[in-house]
C-alpha cells in the first residue's frame, strides 16, 4: 500500500528536486502541506494536484 501522507524527503524524492527546493514550495504554500509538530507533511493527493496543475502549465 502506498503512503497517503509523505515527508519533505519523500516529495524531494517523488519529484527529483532537492529537499530544500521541496521545503520552500511546500511552505510558499504552492504545495499544500500542513505540520505536524515541527515537521511538514504533504498528502500524496494534494502532490497528483500539484503536478497536474504543472503538467496544464499553470505557474507555480
Amino acid at each position: 500500500m502506498e503512503k497517503e501522507i509523505m515527508t519533505i524527503s519523500q516529495v524531494a524524492d517523488y519529484l527529483q528536486i532537492s529537499e530544500m527546493t521541496t521545503y520552500k514550495l511546500v511552505q510558499d504554500g504552492k504545495i499544500p502541506g500542513f505540520k505536524v509538530g515541527r515537521h511538514w507533511r504533504v498528502k500524496k493527493e494534494d502532490l497528483s494536484e500539484f503536478i497536474e496543475k504543472q503538467k496544464r502549465g499553470e505557474r507555480i
